[in-house]
């Protein structure tokens, strides 16, 4: 399945972002360019049935070779925020950038029913309703979050069934947790240390840490950019 590719930069070193779930390229609105500041080329595709790609049976492991099929092997970053997280875990070792971060993945106890029906009604609220919601995001944030509702299909759902999916750290791995309702607790934090993963904190953040508080997820993000 192809899909929709966002470029930012032209730089000789590839940057690949992958959005979470109801999201769409367009969350990376802010980092793409700013990584293309500091000398990337950044590619940040669509997932299966977000965004502009094409809707289909959706599983991680599809998701993951999408991906892999729309970027060049061997970036020298690759980042996944959430469900991109898995979808990055589950591609890594095809891909094999130089350094991996993932950004609050849930690979801690799986979203139940009642955050699938929270996320479904997100799809009928009104910007107004978003902004209400996200009181400390950007305005621009918020609108790209708003456009991206519009364009998900909430029967990525059904991947709620694979997570956390599976995790190796063959390449140097970073994850950025919250500490504001993180899917990445203490305890599940220490085992991805013992398992080779770096992790840290982005204080005063919640889930999507790079709308939370941009100016501290790139400080978070110091050494590996």
């Amino acid at each position: 399945m192809s899909l929709y590719l966002r470029e930012w930069g032209d730089g000789e070193r590839v940057a690949v972002l992958v959005h979470g779930m109801t999201t769409d390229s367009g969350s990376w609105w802010r980092l793409g360019p700013a990584l293309a500041e500091r000398g990337y080329r950044v590619l940040a595709p669509d997932l299966p049935g977000h965004g502009r790609s094409a809707r289909g049976e959706y599983t991680l492991r599809g998701m993951a070779e999408a991906v892999t099929a729309a970027v060049p092997a061997n970036p020298a970053l690759a980042i996944g925020h959430s469900l991109g997280g898995l979808v990055l875990a589950a591609a890594v070792g095809a891909l094999r950038p130089a350094r991996a971060v993932y950004v609050d993945p849930p690979w801690g106890t799986p979203p139940g029913e009642e955050v699938a029906a929270f996320l479904r009604a997100q799809q009928g609220w009104t910007l107004d309703q978003l902004t209400a919601f996200h009181p400390a995001w950007p305005a621009e944030a918020v609108r790209e979050k708003h456009a991206a509702l519009s364009r998900w299909d909430p029967e990525t759902l059904g991947l709620v069934r694979e997570y956390p999916g599976a995790r190796t750290a063959p390449v140097p791995s970073l994850v950025v947790r919250g500490d504001l309702q993180p899917m990445v607790g203490e305890t599940l934090a220490g085992q991805l240390r013992a398992e080779g993963f770096v992790v840290r904190v982005a204080p005063g953040t919640g889930h999507v840490v790079h709308n939370d508080d941009f100016e501290t997820f790139v400080r978070t993000l110091e050494g590996w950019l």
